[in-house]
């Protein structure tokens, strides 16, 4: 047997002996009683009776030396093989090979006809069909279970339930239309017959049963197998798709769980040698009678040939067989549809941002993995399939034209693509021709200018702060020039890495190496002190090496490895710690450190500490059935843990690697690493922190993970420069926020004296932070990350500090009615956050907490919330903010509610939290308003100590501001004689000054409506002095305040009138207003206002005398300039509005008693300078005369 073709395992643990194999699983005697070979009974190989009652118990017999040896030939040898080997096999032989060569694990028929299978840990095991030796099948069956012979153990629950169907298919499909599901469906409907078995090749009929549109219809179904895997199907439903349809799977089910029901005969080849020539001629004609509109072409020209000396079918010994199996030289590998492959990718690709075209790629990835983990060659294929489509995808050259990054989503493809290639070049068991063939592919693919840069930027070169899987020692992370970095740049570095090391090999394949009693010099670095093996290899590498273990179906290996990475970590950790006790006193003095971890692994694109805890947790899963757990929803349900001693430990340890996966994610995101350039490598560091901190809050945490957690956390705060959390680290250090405040959350209950210690420690964020390190040029394109320069800056600052505020609210919520800590929180909030708006949330969402609406207020944290807003109003006093009046307003509503004295506390310093405008408008009007006076229930002297304090400030930002605050002020102060006066005063003084004629018409007009008409008419001349009304400003907003101020001095007196007239003649040059004013001073006499110690004359004013006289001739004269002003660039459509113009200045100009004869001189003028304009002047001939 030694010529199967074995492929050499560098991870076998030592085979089983057939002795001992003989009595370990049961017989195929068991389900199916076996008769005679070659009895008539129509069974697989003569097989009678009938499978065993679901539930019953199978006699455990061994098998027979036939059926052992049958076995391995056919999943091993190809069948031509067999029959070179032997000059002649008999045929019981022959019938059970074929028997045992049609694949026994429904597993791999679902990986062929499912998105979404996932196989468990032990999933990739199955090593019955994919060509791995016995030795390697994974974990035995529990006990119990009823396996037939030659199944893999990882398929024992499904093939030996008969109650698989159900389960299988609700779990493998998540909805009722997946092939898997419907195949099961058909099968169990009893939709399957005509099965017949030839040799190598399947056939039977499939019937989909009728439904309420479409009639039923029988579908003629075909499988060839070779060596335990379908190597083709054919369907007449004309099934288009990268997987089996449903009758497939229905077919092969039925093969798989009914083998006695299954008609069985030898190749067709072995049946015509036991023909003679007249058998062999009958069964031809009858052949081609019952087809001869499909085969009699095809035979005629065949028999053409074959009578024909010279043609090329009588130069070749023997004829085709299809039923005979594969040849030597062809691939044994499942079927897989390269031509659908490619256009199901192709098509996702072309959808762009259709977020279900991510979706269904991400799935596609998924299944390489499944593939790689059931050790099927298929799964590299199906990678490099997909790695073409992908470099074919025509918006890489688009992207790179424009000088444009590709999408986030697209970008997260490429990085999978990238870490499957690794995971393919470090398999532990392939061959170096395939991984020659990979490489050079790999290469291909890298050197074309389009592939993706690993660093996601397409522009300029950026300085590489990230160590290439192979360590250099000449490597310089810091220069500013690098080799160009592909996505495939990682996995084509794995060819330097092999499996050979001999201590790695120990490590990897027994869970009791320890360090040897008397160890040599060299083997010291090897272990730890209590004699565990560490393996001292870059950290990503060594996770890289796990990944390509689990990936591969080696899970207990890659546990292995694992703990042996753990062991170094913790060695690494112990020694950083002594090295910062000695450094402790200069760094604390210095107040700052270097970048001790060039390489973060957070974000990194071969995920190192994700690929630990999953390969940890995995072990750990208690609901892990080998299938996918959906529901009919497609909601997964959250994974349920249990504690797993771990096999490789100490023998006194109790640690589990539950345990473990908790211990190294948080050394891994408590590492203190520098921030990454470029955007999307900022937002990947993010994102894989959330996705890692998604993971452990899955973990119910126990005693022994809270004790783990505790342990860590210390360490974490004692790390130093080491640990993200130390006292001292870089201003470019990535912060910690996220993480904090998971570990705040989840001390809290258990140690909140830690936990309050960890999430202040945390909060900071250096990089905003003042000061800056003068000494540390380290990295000098971080150096000034904030502000504009040539460096690439920290894209996701505004993600990190939300991160920030984030942990201090969760901080502030949890103290609620700590009076101590909630201080101390604030005290950190005002030191560490630098951003107002994230302060006013902040203090928004303490205030909520503090007074939710179903209990009484808490007045700790209400003080918190108003410390908070005062915060918040003097960083944005002297800056532009557009919730600037929002937040002000809100202030006043927390100081209202804290109480009275927080109230006269922001008044009388109003002027370091708010404007003047803000102070007078919003904060002192709504602290004397009634709502307020109500809701604080004021007695007397409270109420006058609010509006002392608001006249007071009042008076005070008048004047700061006059032009802003004078009428608030007066407002203010109305109920107080003294400061009113003094507000009055305050304005006059400013109205020669800088106000304007609207705020000086607007104070005027609230004077007048306070009962003080002269003081009104006062600024209303002060502010007609500021106006200037042009001739054509007939609209101007103005105009109202300019006709109330005329009213005001004509209901005043002729005295007030004529101070005011001048002052409108100066300023207003517009005729029409200029008319108007003219008239309503001649409707009514003046002096009506009724000011004690004045009479009115109640005669009407003539415009012959003054003060009209002065007005009426302003007004004419206005109405001249603007005629000839209008005139200068009439057009004919004007010509009727002007003619009506002309009508308006006419009434004007008849006032006086000459007044025609100034009109009809007026107008001769006009026609003897416009005479050109000869339509006009007709026009105005006609009107006027």
């Amino acid at each position: 047997m030694a010529e199967g073709g074995e492929r050499e395992e560098l991870l076998s643990p030592p085979p089983v002996s057939p002795a001992k194999r003989l009595c370990s699983w049961p017989s195929p005697q068991a389900q199916h009683p076996r008769g005679a070979p070659g009895t008539a009974s129509g069974g697989v190989g003569g097989v009678g009776g009938s499978c065993l009652h679901p539930g019953a118990r199978p006699h455990l017999q061994p098998e027979s030396l036939l059926d052992c040896a049958a076995k391995t030939v056919a999943e091993k040898w190809a069948y031509e093989r067999v029959e070179e080997r032997f000059e002649r096999i008999p045929e019981p032989v022959q019938r059970r090979i074929v028997y045992w060569s049609f694949p026994r694990n429904e597993r791999e028929i679902c990986m062929y006809s499912s998105f979404q299978y996932r196989g468990g840990p032990g999933a990739g095991a199955a090593g019955g069909a994919t060509g791995a030796s016995p030795a390697e099948e994974g974990p035995p069956p529990p006990p119990g279970a009823a396996v037939p012979a030659g199944s893999a153990p990882g398929a024992a629950a499904a093939v030996a339930s008969p109650g698989l169907g159900a389960g299988a298919g609700a779990a493998g499909g998540g909805g009722e239309g997946l092939p898997f599901r419907r195949g099961i469906r058909l099968l169990d409907s009893g939709s399957v017959e005509n099965v017949l078995q030839v040799g190598f090749h399947l056939s039977g009929t499939v019937t989909e049963p009728a439904t309420t549109s479409e009639p039923a219809m029988t579908y003629k179904v075909a499988i060839s197998f070779d060596r335990c895997k379908i190597t083709s199907v054919t369907c007449g439903c004309g099934n288009k798709d990268i997987f089996y349809c449903a009758h497939v799977v229905a077919l092969s089910l039925y093969r798989i769980r009914k083998p006695d029901q299954v008609k069985l005969r030898l190749p067709i080849s072995e049946t015509l040698f036991q023909m003679n020539r007249d058998q062999l001629q009958k069964f031809i004609q009858y052949l081609i009678t019952a087809h001869h509109t499909e085969v009699l072409p095809t035979a005629q020209k065949l028999a053409d040939e074959i009578l024909s000396s010279n043609s090329e079918i009588n130069q070749v010994n023997g004829a085709p067989d299809p039923t005979a199996g594969a040849s030597i030289d062809d691939e044994n590998c499942w079927h897989l549809d390269e031509e659908q492959v490619k256009e199901q990718v192709k098509l996702f690709l072309s959808q762009g941002g259709y977020y279900g075209s991510g979706k269904q790629l991400n799935s596609m990835f998924a299944k390489v993995r499944e593939m790689l983990r059931m050790r099927d060659s298929n799964g590299a294929r199906m990678l490099t399939l997909i790695t073409e489509q992908f470099m074919a995808d025509p918006r890489l050259t688009l992207w790179r034209q424009q000088g444009t990054s590709m999408t986030d989503k697209c970008r997260q493809l490429w990085d999978e693509l990238g870490a499957l290639w690794v995971c393919i070049i470090l398999n532990p068991h392939c061959k170096l021709e395939e991984k020659s063939c990979w490489l050079q592919k790999l290469q291909k693919w890298s050197d074309l200018d389009v592939c993706p840069l690993e660093d996601g930027n397409y522009g300029h070169e950026l300085p590489n702060i990230t160590n290439a899987l192979p360590q250099n020692a000449n490597h310089n992370p810091d220069s500013l020039s690098r080799p160009r970095r592909t996505v495939f740049t990682r996995a084509i570095e794995g060819r330097e890495l092999h499996w050979q090391d001999s201590h790695l090999q120990r490590i990897i394949s027994s869970d009791i190496y320890i360090a040897p009693a008397c160890q040599r010099e060299s083997e010291r670095l090897l272990f730890n002190s209590q004699g565990q093996p560490l393996w001292l290899e870059h950290v990503p590498t060594a996770c890289a090496r796990v990944d390509a273990l689990r990936s591969h179906g080696y899970p207990k290996e890659a546990l292995r490895l694992t703990v042996a990475i753990i062991n170094t970590l913790r060695l690494q950790q112990q020694r950083q710690l002594e090295i910062y006790k000695h450094q402790k006193k200069e760094l604390l003095q210095r107040g700052t450190t270097t970048i001790t971890n060039l390489e973060g692994w957070v974000g990194h694109p071969l995920d190192p500490i994700g690929c630990l805890f999953l390969t940890l947790t995995e072990a750990c899963r208690l609901n892990d059935d080998g299938y996918l757990e959906v529901s009919d929803m497609n909601e997964s349900r959250p994974p349920v843990y249990q504690h797993v001693p771990v096999a490789a430990g100490c023998p006194n340890s109790s640690e589990s690697y539950l345990s473990l996966a908790l211990e190294v994610a948080l050394m891994g995101m408590g590492q203190q690493r520098v921030m990454p350039e470029g955007l999307y490598a900022q937002d990947k560091v993010c994102r894989n922190e959330e996705q890692l901190l998604s993971r452990l809050q899955e973990l119910q945490l126990d005693d022994e993970l809270v004790q783990t957690l505790q342990k860590q956390c210390i360490l974490l705060l004692e790390g130093g420069p080491f640990s993200g959390l130390g006292e001292v680290i870089h201003r470019e250090s990535v912060p910690m926020h996220t993480f904090a405040k998971y570990l705040f959350s989840a001390l809290l209950p258990h140690d909140p004296d830690l936990s309050y210690k960890l999430a202040l420690r945390a909060i900071r964020l250096p990089v905003l932070e003042n000061s800056t390190s003068a000494g540390d040029t380290s990295h000098p394109h971080h150096m000034v990350s904030v502000v504009p320069s040539r460096y690439p800056r920290w894209f996701t600052l505004g993600h990190l500090e939300s991160q920030q505020c984030e942990l201090a609210s969760t901080m502030l919520t949890a103290a609620k009615g700590d009076t101590l800590r909630l201080r101390t929180i604030l005290e950190a909030i005002q030191k560490h956050i630098h951003s107002s708006s994230l302060i006013f949330k902040l203090a928004q969402d303490a205030f909520k907490i503090a007074t939710p609406t179903d209990s009484t207020t808490d007045s700790t944290l209400l003080n918190v919330a108003l410390e908070l807003g005062l915060q918040v109003m003097r960083m944005t006093l002297s800056t532009l903010n557009w919730r600037r009046r929002e937040m002000v307003r809100w202030l006043v509503t927390c100081a209202t509610e804290v109480g009275v004295r927080a109230l006269v506390s922001i008044l009388q310093s109003w002027y370091t939290l708010f404007t003047p405008t803000e102070a007078t408008s919003i904060v002192a009007a709504t602290a004397v308003s009634h709502t307020t006076i109500l809701r604080l229930s004021l007695d007397y002297p409270q109420r006058e100590e609010l509006a002392s304090c608001a006249r007071t400030l009042a008076l005070q930002c008048a004047m700061k501001d006059p032009q802003s605050c004078a009428l608030s002020a007066l407002t203010l102060c109305e109920k107080d004689h003294i400061a009113f006066e003094a507000a009055y005063q305050i304005a006059i003084d400013a109205a020669a000054g800088g106000m304007t004629h609207s705020q000086l018409f607007t104070i005027a007009r609230y004077m007048e409506l306070r009962g003080y008409p002269l003081r009104a008419f006062k600024l209303a001349s002060l502010a007609m002095s500021h106006l200037n009304l042009a001739y054509n400003q007939d609209t101007h907003p103005a105009i109202n305040d300019v006709l109330w101020a005329c009213a005001l001095s004509h209901s005043l007196g002729k005295n007030e009138l004529a101070a005011l007239i001048p002052l409108v003649v100066k300023s207003v040059h517009c005729a029409t207003v200029l008319s108007d004013i003219l008239r309503r001073c001649t409707v009514t006499a003046p002096g009506l206002a009724g000011i004690p110690g004045r009479r009115s004359s109640g005669k009407l004013m003539s415009t012959d005398k003054a003060p009209l006289r002065q007005l009426l001739d302003a007004t004419i004269n206005a109405y001249i300039n603007t005629t000839h002003s209008r005139l200068t660039h009439i057009s004919p459509r004007h010509y009727g509005e002007f003619i009506e113009f002309l009508s308006k200045a006419r009434e004007t100009f008849l006032l006086p008693q000459d007044g025609h004869l100034q009109f009809a001189q007026f107008i001769d003028n006009l026609k003897q300078i416009y005479k050109g304009k000869k339509k006009l002047m007709l026009l105005v001939r006609e009107r006027f005369g």
